[in-house]
């Protein structure tokens, strides 16, 4: 999720102003319940999910994911699929993926209604700015998830949005049934079908036939991530307006090792040693730190520095947010000093 190149999208939560996102406690987790399953496209299910008793769950803006933890201490990071709303529930969607570790496997096969989950707080890496700007959507793909949110909320705002999907074949593509529970806005909708024209979708065109005033959203498969960000640096369109999610990490992590991690609420130093992520040596001290991904695309290890210059290696800081030093990914950055003081 996000590049190191161009900007991932920190607008503020009602769009527009550039705050940082804030860090939810790591304590916070919601007890939420399957309200309802839908098989919205070959192999993938749309879960809503809901507090047992009803109550309004904690608000977020399009673009958001939570974590989902599951059997086995897996925890798995879903993207909301539709806007808050009234907030009574959160909507996901699952694909299963052949090679699954058993997160989506299991989501896929094993979820009943009723069954009770336990959820992260809304985060946000990917935020759809609401100015009054237009928009340009591109998904490829599970990569309709967060696209099909912020789809649903322009449209609600009577804001300017083009909505492209691309698909390998007809059975994949989510939300375009007219019968289903979630439907992408039909009137902003170009659906492309690999199987029926030919070839992919062709991204780059669609980015240079782009308003330079627009803002560029894209989520998907890393070839299609990679052809918008080649194609939108060659555009010249502003970084600013140039948002993207990936899935898979670009960089190695930085495991050279050689520093100390200083954690300032447990009064504690730890030398990082050579071959190690910070990550590893907080596990190997016997301290329990939430991660997921440990590719620093998912933000579920994000923690705010306090001193020190870390050596961001994550997918999701802007160059702005890495310049700025105030937050790190900790599962696969390291330090470019001696010490480095954390928040932990």
């Amino acid at each position: 999720m996000g590049t190191g190149t161009l900007d991932r999208s920190v607008a503020g939560d009602a769009g527009g102003q550039a705050n940082p996102v804030d860090l939810p406690s790591r304590d916070d987790l919601l007890q939420l319940q399957v309200k309802s399953l839908h098989l919205v496209a070959r192999d993938t299910h749309l879960i809503e999910l809901g507090a047992p008793d009803g109550a309004t769950l904690p608000d977020y803006v399009p673009g958001a994911h939570i974590d989902v933890h599951l059997p086995g201490g897996l925890v798995r990071q879903y993207s909301l699929a539709a806007p808050a709303g009234s907030r009574k529930s959160y909507l996901i969607c699952v694909k299963r993926d052949a090679s699954s570790r058993g997160g989506s496997r299991w989501l896929v096969e094993q979820l009943r209604l009723g069954q009770a989950l336990s959820v992260g707080l809304p985060r946000n890496h990917f935020v759809l700015n609401e100015g009054q700007h237009s928009s340009v959507l591109i998904a490829g793909g599970i990569g309709i998830t967060p696209i099909a949110c912020m789809a649903l909320r322009l449209n609600q705002l009577g804001r300017p949005f083009a909505l492209h999907f691309g698909v390998r074949e007809r059975v994949d593509a989510a939300f375009t049934d007219p019968s289903g529970p979630l439907r992408l806005p039909a009137d902003a909708l170009s659906l492309h079908v690999d199987a029926e024209r030919g070839g992919v979708m062709d991204v780059a065109a669609i980015v240079r036939a782009a308003p330079p005033t627009a803002h560029l959203y894209c989520c998907g498969p890393t070839p299609m991530l990679d052809a918008f960000e080649v194609a939108a640096n060659a555009a010249g369109h502003d970084s600013s307006r140039i948002h993207l999610e990936r899935f898979s990490a670009q960089v190695d992590a930085a495991v050279t090792g050689g520093f100390t991690v200083e954690l300032a609420r447990s009064a504690r130093a730890l030398r990082v040693a050579p071959g190690q992520t910070i990550l590893e040596a907080l596990r190997s001290a016997g301290l329990s730190v939430q991660s997921s991904c440990e590719q620093g695309i998912c933000g579920a290890c994000e923690t705010r520095v306090l001193s020190g210059r870390p050596d961001h290696r994550d997918m999701l800081l802007s160059p702005q947010e890495k310049a700025a030093n105030q937050v790190m990914m900790i599962c696969c950055s390291g330090s470019l000093d001696g010490t480095l003081v954390l928040d932990l």
